[in-house]
């Protein structure tokens, strides 16, 4: 089904980062046209896709073209950081929402995120730790690679929140223009680097307790993946010691 095009200013923008996604866009997509069409809001959905070799770049488009709520970025670099710093830049919602293409997490919880973010809170992050949240089908030594991880987050950059990674956070508008118009990791860890300046910067962070179901073709190389992530957090360090985030 076709929509027209909104008028006046626009509630919502969901950013979604693409890359070598054919086999989970379509369910995304669709699942996404099925939460819009029940959503009064005003909403633009932003699939920006960076360095596939595969058909995500067509299925994209041809969401885009027969759904004008639907846009598309290509990008030819790859990077999670990248793909979002881009779809931030070109989004026109008066709320910002960061999705995985996944959608490990229900898509009609990012109504829970929203109400975060108009209960006063300038970030509502999606999280698999906070009381009431739930994780299904994770193996234990993903969880527990996941919370050594974060515990390493909050010595090093961002202390007192309990999941920093999931895919799943919003942004009032116009935080999400200032904070990502400063972030500079391109990788997996550039949600660590914005939570950072976030902090730094005494935006209103709010956890919000979600649902999660672990994806087993997920993307993340969880060895591989870490490492660079640490070295991402060594960068955050150095960028804040040199000056680089103003």
């Amino acid at each position: 089904m076709s929509n027209g095009p909104s008028t006046g200013p626009l509630d919502l923008s969901i950013i979604i980062p693409a890359f070598n996604e054919e086999g989970r866009l379509p369910a995304a997509i669709a699942g996404l046209q099925r939460y819009l069409d029940g959503n009064h809001a005003a909403t633009e959905v932003l699939i920006v896709e960076n360095g596939s070799v595969d058909r995500t770049l067509a299925i994209a488009r041809e969401a885009a073209e027969n759904d004008s709520r639907f846009q598309v970025i290509h990008l030819a670099d790859r990077g999670k950081g990248r793909a979002i710093r881009a779809g931030v830049r070109a989004s026109r919602g008066a709320s910002v929402a960061l999705c995985d293409a996944d959608f490990s997490m229900p898509v009609e919880q990012i109504s829970r995120l929203l109400a975060g973010i108009d209960s006063g809170a300038d970030i509502a992050i999606g999280s698999r730790e906070a009381p009431g949240a739930q994780r299904i089908g994770e193996p234990p030594h993903r969880h527990l690679m996941g919370r050594v991880f974060n515990w390493l987050v909050g010595v090093v950059a961002v202390p007192n929140i309990d999941d920093t990674q999931c895919g799943f956070k919003a942004f009032r508008g116009n935080a999400a223009h200032e904070l990502f118009a400063r972030q500079r990791i391109d990788g997996w860890a550039f949600d660590v680097e914005v939570l950072f300046l976030a902090t730094r910067g005494g935006y209103r962070i709010v956890e919000v307790p979600i649902t999660w179901r672990y994806d087993p073709s997920s993307r993340v190389r969880p060895v591989r993946d870490t490492i660079a992530m640490m070295r991402e957090l060594g960068a955050i360090r150095l960028n804040a010691m040199r000056g680089l985030y103003g």
